[in-house]
C-alpha cells in the first residue's frame, strides 16, 4: 500500500495567505493578514518574503503586498488562462505576421520587465528570451512603455534608486534626459528603443492596461536595425498603436 498523503501545515498556511490577498480588494500588510489568518506574524512574515522573492507576491513598498509577475507566467505555462495572455497572444501573432519581427507581452516588476508571452520573429531570428525572463535593469522599450504608466513621484522614485548602465553607445544614462523620454511615451502612446539596450536591434512598445491600478504590462516588437528602415516606421507605429487601443477595449 502507498503511504498514507501527509499535508504539509507551511503550505496550508502558504495557500491560506494567497486565498486571503485573492479575496481582498486592496494589497494587505503582514500585520492584516496575521491578524485576519490568526497566524503568528513572524511565520506570515517568513511565508510572505519567500513568495516575494518568488515573484509569486510583490512588496508595493510601503509593507503591504499584492501578487506578483510569477502568477502571470504559472497562468501562462498552465495554458494561457489569463485574461490578459488570453487577450494579448493574437495581437503578437498579428505584429509578428504583419511584420515578421519579434513579438512580446510583459509585466512590470518594479524596475524590470518580466516576459509571459512571445511569438519569434518569423526570419529565423530568435532572441534569447525565455517566459519568464526578467529583462535588466530598465532595458528596452517594454519597461518604458510600462513606465509611462506610472505618475512623475513613482518615476522619480524608481529612478531615485537607480544607476542607468550603458549597455550600448547609445544607452541613455541621463536621469532627466531618461524622465522626459517616459514623458514623451505618454504622450505618444508608444515607446522607442534605439539600439540603446543592444547594438543593431530596435524595439517599439506600447503601453497596455490590464485594468488593475497594480498592474503595468507592455507589448513590445524586436528587430535587427536592417529589418525596420526608416521609411516603415510610420506604419508600424499606427499598427502598435491601434493593437493598443484594440487591446485595452477588450480588457475593460
Amino acid at each position: 500500500m502507498p503511504p498514507a498523503s501527509k499535508r504539509v501545515p507551511a503550505v496550508d498556511k502558504c495557500f491560506a495567505i494567497l486565498d486571503l490577498l485573492a479575496q481582498s480588494q486592496d494589497p494587505m500588510g503582514i500585520s492584516d493578514i496575521s491578524s485576519k489568518l490568526d497566524l503568528n506574524k513572524s511565520t506570515v512574515f517568513h511565508i510572505v518574503h519567500t513568495l516575494t522573492d518568488l515573484n509569486v507576491l510583490e512588496n508595493q513598498r510601503d509593507g503591504k503586498f499584492i501578487f506578483g509577475t510569477h502568477f502571470y507566467i504559472l497562468g501562462n505555462m498552465a495554458g494561457k488562462r489569463s485574461k490578459l495572455i488570453q487577450t494579448a497572444h493574437p495581437y503578437l501573432e498579428r505584429i509578428n505576421e504583419k511584420t515578421k519581427l519579434s513579438a512580446f507581452l510583459g509585466l512590470r516588476s518594479d524596475r524590470q520587465a518580466i516576459l509571459i508571452d512571445k511569438v519569434d520573429s518569423a526570419y529565423g531570428i530568435k532572441l534569447s528570451s525565455e517566459i519568464g525572463m526578467q529583462m535588466p535593469v530598465l532595458a528596452g522599450a517594454g519597461i518604458k512603455a510600462m513606465l509611462s504608466q506610472l505618475s512623475d513621484e513613482e518615476l522619480d522614485g524608481i529612478l531615485a534608486r537607480t544607476d542607468l548602465k550603458r549597455y550600448t553607445p547609445y544607452s541613455i544614462v541621463d536621469k532627466a534626459v531618461y524622465k522626459e523620454e517616459i514623458r514623451e511615451v505618454r504622450r505618444q502612446s508608444i515607446a522607442y528603443d534605439r539600439e540603446e539596450y543592444i547594438e543593431g536591434m530596435v524595439a517599439f512598445a506600447i503601453p497596455i492596461n490590464p485594468n488593475s491600478r497594480d498592474l503595468q504590462a507592455a507589448i513590445w516588437a524586436v528587430g535587427l536595425t536592417r529589418q525596420v528602415p526608416g521609411s516603415s516606421i510610420p506604419e508600424l507605429t499606427a499598427l502598435l498603436k491601434g493593437i493598443s487601443e484594440e487591446i485595452n477595449y477588450r480588457l475593460v
